[in-house]
């Protein structure tokens, strides 16, 4: 018995047993890997009777709810809603009462026993009766609620979620103009005013002299919170809230209250300068000192804003106070993680994140953490007011880019998860399965597997939450931009989870109600006014692609995976038109870096490659796929004869280099994105999967200052030749 309930769980809970592998290889799941993601999901397994009686309590709770906890329908569907009752009650008359989030209320009277019989249950001798009841009602988009109501007393209630058929199109783009930007990691921008890491002056910066050149948007890494008081966990796909910003990227100087004697006094220190000049010359980004110096001017600055506005009835105290409430348990939680992290470190306590918290602190729902937040309530105010100026900042850069008249402006990019230790999950643990990780199964990019270390959500959980963590996780990251990349598109259907101690290899997809997250991303990318975009690369299955593509999703394509059975690579021209194309991808080599293989080089130092005959076999197919691409880039006339024709003999160049920008500038997606690091023909990565501490990932800088970039007449020539393609491929 218990093997036929461990085998109906697995199929109800979306574990999948087989699939096809990077390669096109059919693959099974091991049954003690389908046992284990099972435990992870909260199931005794080793256990029969709690197994047994936990599966049953779980479905009664279920037949004893009216309604389900939320229904999701696109705008051209008709409403049909799942009613339970005991039979006693099924003949009875109710009302179906609808009140959309703008007020306006909709009712249709009905009798369960007129619609169709679902499914029956018996749960302590009595009956139970689940109908499917026809609402004739047209319904705008939106967040709704619907209640079940019988004699003026509500039996139950859903929430309603009305969507569109697909995510927003600007209106050229689906009218067939194709259009340029750059994506760059924010963190690397050198300037002349920045304090070592590039903020969103510099992104306001960047985005004017962009939007003179003809670029139409640009692309950030994800810019979501992490950890003030432990600022080398520096992974910015490895996030303490995905809602929220990293405040290290507020340019400080530019604040009310800088130019104050308090903060003057704190910045012309003569170590505060030494400092500061050495986090500016460093050729990686050095998080803790950039941190410490920022916090040191930031308080001051909020000291004087909080005595000047924030403590009084003044209008920017009104906006602050929105600001608060607008961001909810979701703001609060974050402020007061970030301020208990940071006390605990100056107790010298584990501090790295809330599973090493002591245990009064392991929870926000904890009374010791109530306690803490009224104690120390002016600095959860503090880590809320950072959350603020960062949110001013960014829409001041997004405001540049739409007086620059950007089709699109800034995009984001959208992490995958979040760290086991963040704030996320210490405000919301019901929603988490932390026994488990989301990872990736062997593939191109990463043949031993990849364990990322960030828990997943429990889909279960997701749906009994009425997807609203989903809801504000799109609405945050929307706000202020254009466009939404979605980094993993993959896991609005399926994720890869692996199990603690497993290996990566060892791990097993888990689906996820793939419609209705889609319906939701629809609906916030058309209140937004926000393309999407998604990241689809790895082991990607064909329903997917096909999905993403009926819902209004670009693809991505990477040009260096776009390859023919023969080892050609496809022209961009036959790329598809709703599809953002790219060179190089985070997790990718530079130009420079893929032509002299020195990924390669450094998977080996790093011990990424398990043995000498697959190194091998790599170098040789890049060295063919080199081949490949000269003979492509000359069969288009890309490049001139400048660039040799041999492999042998070509070394990587300005003129390739620029070479293979335009000639995906000539192609058919309708976004094309560039890499800041490949116009400046660097040659070092920002990031190499599978590692942690062996390479300093996501530090690395530019080669050059921003003032600088825009005064290279190459460079300037570049974006003028790369507009110019563009709008002959609208042709």
């Amino acid at each position: 018995m218990t093997s036929s309930l461990l085998d109906q769980l697995v199929e109800y809970r979306g574990i999948e047993s087989n699939y096809h592998d990077a390669w096109g290889r059919p693959t099974s799941i091991e049954p003690a890997t389908k046992s284990k993601l099972l435990s992870a999901m909260g199931y005794p397994v080793d256990e029969p009777d709690l197994l047994l009686k936990q599966v049953q309590d779980s479905s009664n709770q279920t037949w004893l709810s009216v309604l389900n906890p939320v229904q999701v329908l696109r705008i051209e569907e008709h409403l049909k809603i799942v009613v339970r009752l005991p039979i006693e009650l099924v003949t009875d008359d109710y009302v179906a009462k609808v009140s959309t989030e703008l007020g306006d209320v909709f009712e249709h009277p009905f009798v369960p026993i007129d619609g169709q019989l679902a499914n029956v249950a018996h749960i302590e001798d009595i009956e139970f009766q689940e109908y499917l009841i026809d609402i004739p009602m047209q319904l705008p988009l939106g967040y709704h609620t619907l209640s079940i109501v019988i004699d003026d007393d509500v039996l139950g209630s859903m929430r309603l979620i009305i969507a569109p058929s697909s995510c927003f199109k600007p209106k050229v783009l689906a009218e067939g103009k194709k259009v340029w930007g750059l994506s760059i990691q924010l963190y690397c921008l050198r300037s002349d005013h920045n304090w070592g890491i590039g903020d969103f002056s510099d992104l306001s910066f960047l985005v004017e002299k962009l939007a003179k050149q003809g670029a139409q948007f640009v692309g950030l890494n994800p810019i979501h919170a992490l950890y003030p008081s432990n600022a080398d966990a520096c992974s910015p796909y490895g996030p303490s809230s995905r809602r929220w910003l990293n405040f290290i990227y507020i340019d400080v100087t530019s604040l009310d209250g800088y130019q104050q004697d308090s903060t003057q006094a704190i910045v012309n220190d003569v170590s505060f300068q030494q400092q500061l000049q050495n986090a500016r010359a460093a050729d990686l980004v050095d998080y803790q000192l950039v941190t410490k110096l920022k916090l040191n001017a930031l308080e001051k600055v909020f000291e004087y804003q909080n005595s000047q506005y924030l403590s009084k009835n003044t209008r920017l105290n009104k906006v602050f106070k929105a600001f608060v409430a607008d961001g909810g348990d979701s703001l609060q939680t974050l402020a007061v993680y970030d301020a208990l992290q940071e006390s605990l470190a100056a107790q010298q306590k584990p501090f790295s994140g809330w599973p090493v918290f002591p245990t009064e602190f392991s929870d926000f729902h904890n009374p010791a953490v109530k306690t803490f937040t009224k104690k120390h309530a002016k600095r959860v105010k503090f880590f809320l007011w950072l959350q603020w100026q960062a949110a001013l900042q960014l829409e001041m850069a997004n405001q540049v880019a739409q007086k620059s008249n950007m089709l699109i402006g800034l995009y984001r990019d959208l992490a995958v998860g979040v760290s086991e230790g963040s704030a996320e999950i210490w405000g919301n643990k019901e929603l988490y399965c932390t026994e488990a990780s989301v990872g990736a199964p062997p593939d191109i990019l990463g043949p031993l597997g990849q364990n990322w270390g960030l828990p997943p959500m429990d889909p279960e959980k997701l749906f009994e939450q009425q997807y609203q963590p989903i809801i504000e996780m799109f609405d945050a990251n929307m706000r202020a931009t254009g466009a939404l990349r979605i980094d993993h598109v993959m896991a609005l259907l399926r994720l890869w989870w692996v199990v603690k101690g497993d290996d990566a290899k060892k791990g097993g997809y888990v689906y996820y109600p793939v419609d209705d997250l889609l319906a939701i991303l629809a609906l916030e990318s058309h209140r937004h006014q926000s393309l999407v975009i998604g990241e689809d690369l790895g082991t990607v299955p064909d329903e997917i692609r096909a999905k993403l593509a009926d819902n209004g999703v670009y693809s991505y394509r990477v040009f260096f995976f776009e390859q023919a059975p023969d080892g050609g690579f496809f022209s961009p021209s036959h790329y598809p038109e709703q599809s953002m194309s790219t060179l190089t991808t985070h997790d990718m080599p530079t130009l420079a870096g893929y032509w002299h293989c020195d990924d390669l080089t450094l998977g080996k130092e790093l011990g990424i490659y398990p043995a000498e005959d697959i190194l091998s076999t790599l170098y040789a197919s890049r060295h063919h796929n080199k081949q490949s691409i000269l003979d492509t880039l000359h069969g288009h006339h890309s490049i001139n004869d400048e660039v040799g024709r041999d492999v042998h003999n070509v070394k990587m160049s300005k003129a390739l280099n620029f070479g293979m920008q335009l000639h995906m500038a000539s192609g058919s997606s309708a976004l094309l994105s560039l890499q800041l690091e490949d116009w400046l023909e660097m040659d070092k990565p920002v990031n190499i999967p599978g590692t942690f501490n062996e390479y300093p990932n996501w530090r690395r800088k530019l080669t050059r200052n921003l003032q600088d970039i825009f005064n290279d007449s190459s460079l300037n020539e570049l974006a003028a030749n790369l507009t110019e393609a563009r709008k002959h491929a609208s042709k």
